[in-house]
């Protein structure tokens, strides 16, 4: 008797999922692109997302201290200010709840798909259109936005051993919620933004907390206070003082950005104020050596703590400035031969950020795979279209990112986007895509930006740059004014359009 077999053919196979538009990933960028089409009359669009909740890093982010270094009221929406904002820089359970409730009230929800982990995309030339495989099934749609942005998948450096260690280990995006670190042998690996609010946190449980440092961050005081009762009512009744302080947090952000020109007098001066930070709460000399940067201000991200520094003057906290070798079984080995007996490590160790996961995943036409597209570094005609892929925007892509609000950035983008899909709609297109010309020169503008910049002239190594072309392909390297100003509004030049009328223009 034979076995009953399961029916292969292609059309027992489950029919896909049609919409117009696809967005991958629900954080802060996913969400606004989905709360615009709405805006714009466009329900036909979902939002995949990998895990089971929205929100993205601040989802990911859960481990104690977790706040925001942008001041609340410049982090949030502009069409969905916060009067309710309970503090300065809010806290991660504040961010993701304000999230969360921007999508249940604009209606973006509804559209979410959860547990959709992205595992191929590819645009199908004959049909004109992008195909999508997840673990919920094949999505098809003519449009593809990813917003799965550059902070997504944490980074863990490449160190012999790690399987061995006896201990428990993860990475400060990948927080177990359900660690007992009281009384615990602590390691943290890193010393950037994840890190410097996690150690004041760990160092008052720990019997004992190892920071590994590869090097100083520059770090300035933290204006931090709560709000009163009194000033939130003020926000929610006078709508118009909430907008002016949230102005007047954005000019000085923008501020910020001549210390990244190199003006030297700026960065002195950025400089003088970090050291005197350091030296009023760091007495000791060889501690305040090793605290110290040794490249310019600016050049790495630059950090604002209150009380990472104090953090040091526990007896159970120690910094290590050599190299780490090796995981044991037991701990972290360093250059110097010693052994540092650990319980638990702590990789705050930053993201995949200049070689984007999801550009491991897209392929466009004639099966190129974005990764490949972008292996000399990441580029796109306004930071959103990249040549190859049609029909295709990148929200959070290369030369969007800022050092002021992301939040701006990402309404910007947005902004062109949604207007590129309007454009779609009344001219009867079938594909756009970004010329190679056009992409080219968007990219030798910002090089040419680029080029008097502390991130490339500030004798540091950071993430902003890709260290296979030694270009900046993360940071925009001007005014957010200026980013605004030019990618905004989308314009069909510098794209090749097909009509449904009319062959090629």
């Amino acid at each position: 008797m034979s076995q009953e077999t399961k029916d292969t053919s292609p059309r027992s196979l489950p029919e896909p999922t049609r919409v117009a538009t696809l967005i991958v990933g629900s954080g802060f960028a996913g969400i606004a692109m989905g709360r615009q089409l709405l805006v714009d009359g466009d329900d036909d669009f979902l939002i995949l997302e990998r895990a089971s909740g929205i929100g993205g890093t601040w989802r990911d982010n859960i481990y104690p201290g977790c706040a925001c270094d942008v001041p609340s009221h410049l982090y949030s929406y502009s069409f969905a200010l916060n009067p309710e904002w309970s503090r300065v820089h809010a806290t991660q359970p504040e961010i993701l709840a304000y999230m969360e409730r921007v999508a249940e009230e604009s209606g973006v929800i509804g559209h979410v798909r959860l547990n959709a982990d992205v595992l191929a995309a590819a645009w199908d030339d004959d049909a004109e259109e992008w195909l999508v495989d997840t673990t919920r099934g094949r999505f098809v749609a003519r449009n593809l936005i990813t917003a799965s942005g550059h902070l997504s998948d944490p980074k863990l450096p490449e160190l012999e051993g790690l399987a061995t260690f006896r201990g428990e280990l993860f990475h400060s995006a990948r927080w177990n919620p359900d660690a007992d670190f009281k009384g615990k042998r602590i390691g943290v690996v890193g010393t950037g933004a994840s890190a410097v609010q996690i150690v004041p946190e760990i160092a008052k449980v720990a019997s004992q907390l190892t920071v590994f440092q590869r090097s100083a961050p520059w770090i300035r005081p933290r204006a931090e206070r709560e709000y009163t009762v009194a000033e939130r009512r003020m926000f929610a009744r006078a709508p118009e003082t909430l907008l002016q302080i949230r102005a007047d947090m954005y000019w000085g952000a923008e501020a910020l950005f001549l210390e990244k020109r190199l003006d030297l007098s700026l960065i002195d001066t950025a400089e003088q104020t970090a050291l005197a930070h350091l030296a009023d709460q760091i007495h000791d000399p060889e501690l305040l050596e090793k605290l110290t940067p040794d490249y310019r201000f600016g050049c790495k991200r630059t950090l604002r703590s209150n009380d990472y520094y104090p953090a040091f003057l526990r007896p159970n906290v120690s910094l290590v400035t050599d190299a780490i070798t090796r995981v044991t079984e037991v701990g972290l080995t360093t250059m110097d031969g010693s052994l540092h007996e650990l319980d638990v490590i702590i990789f705050a160790t930053g993201f995949e950020a200049a070689d984007m996961p999801i550009a491991h995943r897209i392929r466009g036409r004639g099966g190129e795979l974005l990764a490949d597209h972008w292996s000399g570094g990441e580029q796109a005609l306004a930071g959103l279209s990249v040549h190859g892929f049609p029909n295709m925007f990148v929200l959070n892509g290369p030369n969007s990112s800022i050092v002021a609000s992301i939040i701006f950035m990402i309404e910007c983008q947005v902004s062109y986007a949604s207007g590129a899909l309007r454009y779609a709609r009344e001219h009867g297109v079938r594909w756009m895509e970004a010329t190679q010309e056009a992409e080219d020169a968007f990219g030798a503008d910002i090089d040419r930006r680029a080029e008097s910049t502390v991130w490339l002239k500030g004798d540091c190594d950071n993430w902003y740059v890709d260290e296979r072309s030694g270009r900046l392909t993360a940071l925009w390297p001007d005014f957010a004014r200026r980013f605004l100003i030019e990618n905004s509004h989308f314009s069909p030049h510098g794209y090749e359009v097909s009509h449904r009328s009319v062959e090629r223009v």
